[in-house]
């Protein structure tokens, strides 16, 4: 037996065929899949009984499970999200006056070392599959109908794990939320974080699926990034700055860097201008995002005047700068902090 949910139209149609069934049978179960998100062959109602009883027979659909539910004063809520081997992952519904975004897993852990980060304190268990990434983003778009009685209008790829690190699954998760035949979601509303892996940006880029891509920066001098990122030695700043002059070359899409400013670390005038040579190199906006606490000591909070120093220069450059407010601080889900407490 295998998890159908593996299986393309194509190889569900053949399936089919070896059991006497008319192709267009594959259509309805795949509709039932990935468009209804059913996790039960007895709930696809269009089916006779006995179909329903073979597939049950050949085949088995994985579900993830909410292990935990916690919300936060601010609305957001934050999912302890069991899988089907019993290894756990979170995901997160962010609501605003006018929006409701997930911010979805892609590994169980992490692969890299940033310094500032909960998830990077983990050990990568495995990659996530292509259905329980589907899987959080139908389960938080019924949170938002359910809680805040409107879907789901934006994704990010900012949960815990490195997208790029699992770039196939990801990339197919993408197809299956935005594609008529799956969730039918705009890829317009999906952004994809990464902590910079120029290879793979690259591919992203001749995917042309139109998603947003956003960068985990933190910082534009080489040695101070490496301080704050490790892996990144490996990934030095001009190789990364090509990636993304490529990226927008292939998709027209301006790059969004994620930025966080750390007192002693990155708030000084030469980190400042260091960031505004790196944006003018590459239509692209800042995103100056509150840093959320793990409980080590190395990074302490910016100083309100470093924040409005660093809009005040950007801006003087023309590079638009958003300062983002954090959320779900007191249930651990905010940036940086999604660490499988709830397994704990």
């Amino acid at each position: 037996m295998k998890d159908i949910r593996t299986l393309n139209l194509d190889q569900i149609k053949d399936y089919f065929g070896t059991i006497g069934e008319k192709p267009f049978r594959a259509k309805q179960v795949y509709d039932w899949l990935w468009s209804k998100n059913m996790h039960s062959f007895d709930e696809m109602t269009n089916l006779s009984k006995d179909l329903r009883e073979n597939l049950t027979r050949d085949f088995f659909i994985n579900p993830i499970s909410v292990d935990l539910l916690q919300k936060s004063t601010d609305g957001t809520i934050k999912n302890g999200v069991k899988l089907h081997d019993g290894l756990m992952v979170e995901s997160v519904l962010i609501p605003t006056e006018s929006r409701s975004t997930a911010c979805v897993s892609s590994q169980v852990g992490c692969s890299l070392n940033c310094e500032f980060c909960a998830t990077a304190k983990l050990k990568r268990m495995r990659n996530l599959e292509v259905a329980e990434i589907v899987d959080q983003v139908a389960l938080i778009d019924r949170q938002s109908k359910e809680y805040f009685d409107r879907p789901l209008t934006n994704i990010v790829f900012m949960g815990m794990g490195e997208p790029m690190m699992n770039y196939k699954n990801v990339v197919e998760a993408i197809h299956k939320i935005t594609k008529p035949e799956g969730l039918g979601m705009s890829p317009r509303r999906i952004t994809v974080s990464t902590s910079g892996i120029p290879k793979m940006i690259k591919m992203l880029a001749d995917e042309e699926i139109k998603v947003k891509l956003a960068l985990s920066l933190h910082s534009a001098i080489e040695h101070k990034r490496n301080d704050i990122m490790p892996f990144s030695e490996k990934f030095p700043l001009t190789d990364i700055m090509d990636a993304l002059q490529y990226w927008y070359q292939k998709t027209g899409s301006p790059i969004t860097f994620e930025y966080c400013v750390w007192k002693g670390i990155n708030d000084g005038d030469e980190d400042i201008k260091a960031l505004i040579r790196y944006c003018r190199q590459v239509p692209s906006k800042v995103n100056l995002i509150q840093y959320n606490p793990i409980g080590e000591g190395k990074f302490d909070h910016r100083s309100i005047a470093a924040e409005e120093k660093y809009v005040r220069e950007l801006e003087k450059a023309g590079i638009t700068i958003m300062v983002r407010k954090s959320r779900g601080g007191d249930i651990d889900a905010a940036c940086g902090q999604l660490a499988n407490k709830s397994a704990e």
